[in-house]
């Protein structure tokens, strides 16, 4: 009886598979530039009404299949409610010996990062691999490259992974759905509520589930709070966010029964991007104020980089350290002579190695803006970032920022850019207007 049962079992389910209107292929990842050693497979679902004809829209599900997602796509895909997409079901990176003992787990390390090194590798490594791929019958996998045609999903770990892929990369993604997301002290998660808050907004959607009673590792911080700021901060920063919350533990459960309903929020009004809203960041909020974005002059500029610069009215000088770390010192010009240093403004960072702080200058307001492989951070008199603009895409170190004209400059040796804001340049000799203490 329990042959007969499980041939009926098997026969059943090959049956559902083929009635299941997609087909999931098999793939493997071995040989990573960007995670050395590691091997990982994935998986490829293809809905029935792809043609391979033209790109499709992208769906990245991190640590596999999970919320019963290719059958709820071919429900949505079907009903019209999202367009015709690829899903990528990716499992993070192992590193075995030669008999198959596992050396080490990759998971953490990759999913948990708050740098935008995992979104490379999906740029550049996963998806190409995938788009050398085809289907049984055939067809080339096409994938669209336009960021409102991809969505990226995850749990715990996976979680944050997500939000960070979109978030460092608002390029690859335009939408987000993180699940029991580890916005802890794992990898530096917990930071990140703070960064949202302070960095311009960008053009994201952004679905945020969780419960009170989800704590899986109460050393690392509370899970729920966790979430709770992060989209506490979202919505400040003026993002198009939706959340879920319930009394739900660690778990996939939530996930799953509202992944349908999250699906169609995501693609409702395709294939119109998310657009940014206006965040509720005053000083970012009067800086964007006639704001058109970075662009490229042209003309890269040689030169050395700019690390001391003096205040406006001549009586303190701010010095990049020549030691690693995320301050700039700020000394009084007594006599002439610096005097009574202080790593005095204080700058995020985002990763585990040191700041790079490549140029500053000071504004006509005496805040002093620094340019930083986390993007260009504005200090208030006091040393606190307050604004962090996103500079443009793939520069080259930046060997001065100045203000001129109504306009942030940076000049590279590759070309120069330009972006113009509500910011006043310095006047040599003029004190700025005092922020007090704060």
């Amino acid at each position: 009886m329990k042959s007969r049962h499980l041939i009926l079992t098997i026969c059943l389910w090959a049956t559902f598979q083929a009635l299941a209107g997609h087909m999931l292929i098999d793939g493997t990842l071995d040989h990573s530039i960007i995670y050395p050693g590691t091997s990982r497979t994935f998986q490829v679902y293809v809905p029935e009404q792809y043609n391979g004809k033209r790109p499709a829209a992208l769906y990245v599900g991190l640590d596999g299949v999970l919320c019963n997602a290719p059958h709820v796509m071919d429900s949505l895909i079907a009903a019209g409610k999202m367009p015709v997409t690829i899903g990528v079901f990716l499992q993070p990176g192992i590193i075995k010996a030669d008999d198959g003992t596992v050396l080490r787990y990759n998971r953490c390390y990759e999913f948990d990062a708050t740098t935008d090194v995992f979104a490379r590798f999906l740029e550049t490594e996963l998806l190409p691999a995938v788009e050398q791929m085809k289907t049984k019958d055939g067809k080339a996998i096409r994938l669209s490259p336009r960021p409102e045609d991809r969505m990226i999903f995850g749990l715990s770990s996976g979680g944050i992974a997500a939000f960070n892929a979109a978030w460092h990369r608002p390029d690859l993604f335009s939408k987000v759905f993180t699940g029991v997301g580890t916005f802890v002290a794992m990898r530096g998660g917990n930071d990140l509520q703070a960064l949202v808050r302070k960095t311009e907004p960008l053009p994201l959607r952004v679905f945020i589930q969780d419960g009170s009673n989800d704590a899986w590792n109460p050393l690392f911080g509370h899970w729920y709070e966790g979430n709770l700021l992060l989209a506490s901060a979202l919505e400040f920063a003026g993002y198009d966010v939706q959340c879920d919350w319930s009394d739900g533990g660690h778990n996939v459960k939530r996930s799953t029964e509202i992944f349908p309903q999250v699906m169609e929020w995501m693609w409702r009004d395709w294939p119109k991007p998310p657009a940014a809203q206006e965040t509720q960041n005053d000083f970012l909020k009067e800086l964007l104020t006639g704001d058109e974005g970075w662009e490229n002059m042209g003309n890269g500029t040689e030169g050395k980089p700019v690390t001391k610069i003096i205040y406006p009215d001549l009586t303190n000088i701010a010095i990049i350290p020549k030691e690693p770390g995320n301050t700039v010192w700020q000394y009084l010009l007594i006599d002439g002579q610096p005097s009574h240093g202080e790593p005095f403004y204080w700058l995020h960072n985002d990763d585990s190695r040191p700041l790079d702080i490549q140029s500053i200058t000071f504004d006509g307001k005496g805040n002093l803006w620094a340019v930083t492989n986390v993007g260009l951070q504005i200090c208030d008199q006091n040393g606190r970032v307050r604004a962090i603009l996103r500079l443009p895409r793939d520069i080259s170190p930046v060997y001065e920022v100045t203000i001129k004209g109504g306009y942030v400059w940076l000049y590279t040796a590759t070309s120069n850019w330009r972006r113009h804001l509500n910011v006043a340049s310095p006047i040599l000799g003029i004190r700025p207007e005092s922020q007090g203490q704060g």
